[in-house]
C-alpha cells in the first residue's frame, strides 16, 4: 500500500514497519534493503499473480477465432479494461518502478512478454497469410497495437472515469481502432 500510494522512492522503510505493526529493524531481518522488500513484493506478484492471470486472460482473448483484427482488438480491449480495473494498485507498483529495475524489467520480459507475443503473433499471421494486414514483422504490428491499445485503456482508467472528465467513450474506442486498422491496412 504504500509503494502504490508514495511510489518506491518517497517511501520509508519506517513508515512501511507502522503500517504492518513491526518494528522497522523486523523488516531488515527479513530484508536486506528496501529494494528487496520491494522486489519480494513485485516480483512474486508477477510470476504467481499476474504472468499467469496476464497469460489466462490473454490466452482467452487469443485462443479465438475473429473474423477481423479490428474484432480482435475490440475484446482484446475489453479484457485490458477489466483487467486494470481488477488490479490497479500492483499495476501502479510495476509502473512506477520497473524503468528503475532492470532485475524486474527481466522478470517482465521472461515470464509475461515472451509468451503474450508468441500468442499475438499468431492472430497476427493469420490476418497477414489472408491479405487483411500489413506484412509488417509481427513485433511492429504488436507495439503499433499495443501502444495504441494502451493508451486509449490508461487514459480512459485515469481521466475518462473521473467525475467530470469530458470523455465519449465509445468515440475514443472505436478512434483507437480505426487508426490502428488504417495503419496497418494492406
Amino acid at each position: 500500500e504504500v509503494f502504490a500510494e508514495k511510489g518506491y522512492a518517497a517511501s520509508s522503510t519506517s513508515e512501511i514497519a507502522q503500517r504492518a505493526g513491526v518494528a522497522e529493524g523486523t523488516i531488515f531481518r527479513h530484508y536486506k534493503t528496501k529494494k528487496d522488500l520491494l522486489l519480494s513484493i513485485v516480483t512474486p506478484a508477477m510470476i504467481k499473480v499476474i504472468a499467469p492471470f496476464v497469460l489466462r486472460e490473454f490466452g482467452d482473448v487469443l485462443k479465438k477465432d475473429y473474423a477481423s483484427y479490428d474484432q480482435f482488438l475490440r475484446e482484446l480491449i475489453e479484457n485490458r479494461i477489466e483487467f486494470l480495473d481488477k488490479n490497479k494498485r500492483l499495476f501502479k507498483i510495476v509502473v512506477q518502478e520497473l524503468p528503475f529495475h532492470p532485475d524486474l524489467q527481466e522478470q517482465v520480459q521472461h515470464v509475461v512478454l515472451a509468451r503474450v507475443m508468441e500468442r499475438f503473433g499468431k492472430v497476427i499471421a493469420k490476418f497477414q497469410a489472408e491479405g487483411k494486414m500489413l506484412p509488417l514483422p509481427s513485433t511492429t504490428v504488436i507495439r503499433l497495437s499495443a501502444s495504441a491499445v494502451m493508451g486509449y485503456v490508461l487514459a480512459r482508467a485515469f481521466y475518462g472515469t473521473r467525475e467530470g472528465a469530458n470523455w465519449d467513450d465509445e468515440l475514443e474506442r472505436e478512434a483507437t481502432i480505426s487508426f490502428i486498422m488504417r495503419g496497418l491496412a494492406p
